[in-house]
């Protein structure tokens, strides 16, 4: 199946002003994403979805086609569609969404969630080992997967619940990774409804799916993920990170 990537890239975030144009070791953000993608080979196209004329412009520099997209739209999700809908792109079976704020995604993690979606899955995804004390901190969003590795429910809060903390659970968690692969129908389905009260309140926009009964395949990373860049500290993080793996 031909695969389509889309790396959403919003300008306005509110905790890091102009994310996708911040530098990380001498580039901005949304390229060192595309540097990344690219590198993992596992995409037939590459295209940037952004609501921003100066993110068109660093993008195009670095080689890849950006499309201004609808700057109300309420996720990176929508902002994928869009793009994925428009007569040039509906050749692609496969859409995989890149976030931009992701540029150490891992290949694995990539190729796993297209695994899952060309395996029958209406979408796929990946989650890694996480720590039990990050267990507790909502900006790492936990899944809990069936016996076929499908998603039975995304939380912020520490899912499962360990009734008894005595008992060992170092391999009980796992870290939703923030990658998606849809079936084209999927995707289209998911953008179509309405949120569900659980995604409002979770303010998780892949409870969506599940509510919608879409089955989301969670690739199994062995090795914990680096989080994604939400704010100036995390920037910081990343660019230590960048500098200790060049050298």
């Amino acid at each position: 199946m031909r695969v389509l990537g889309v790396i959403p890239a919003r300008l306005g975030s509110t905790r890091l002003p102009n994310k996708p144009l911040q530098l990380l070791a001498g580039e901005p953000l949304v390229t060192r994403v595309i540097q990344r993608v690219l590198e993992h080979g596992l995409t037939d196209d590459l295209v940037v979805a952004t609501d921003s004329p100066m993110i068109v412009q660093v993008v195009e520099r670095a080689g890849v086609r950006a499309v201004l997209t609808d700057p109300g739209h309420p996720s990176g999700t929508d902002r994928v569609a869009e793009v994925a809908a428009r007569p040039e792109y509906r050749e692609f079976e496969v859409v995989a969404n890149v976030q931009g704020d992701e540029p150490f995604v891992a290949r694995e993690a990539l190729a796993g969630a297209l695994a899952r979606v060309e395996g029958g899955d209406d979408v796929g995804t990946a989650a890694a080992p996480l720590d039990p004390a990050l267990a507790g901190d909502p900006s790492r969003v936990k899944v809990v997967t069936d016996a076929a590795g499908r998603a039975l429910y995304f939380s912020r809060a520490p899912i499962p619940f360990r009734r008894d903390p005595r008992e060992p659970g170092d391999d009980l968690y796992r870290q939703h990774i923030g990658i998606y692969a849809y079936s084209r129908d999927a995707l289209t389905r998911w953008v179509a409804a309405p949120p569900s009260a659980a995604e409002l309140a979770e303010r998780l926009e892949q409870l969506r799916a599940l509510h919608l009964g879409l089955s989301i395949g969670v690739a199994a990373l062995a090795e914990a993920a680096l989080p994604g860049i939400d704010t100036g500290d995390d920037l910081r993080r990343a660019e230590a990170h960048w500098h200790a793996f060049q050298g």
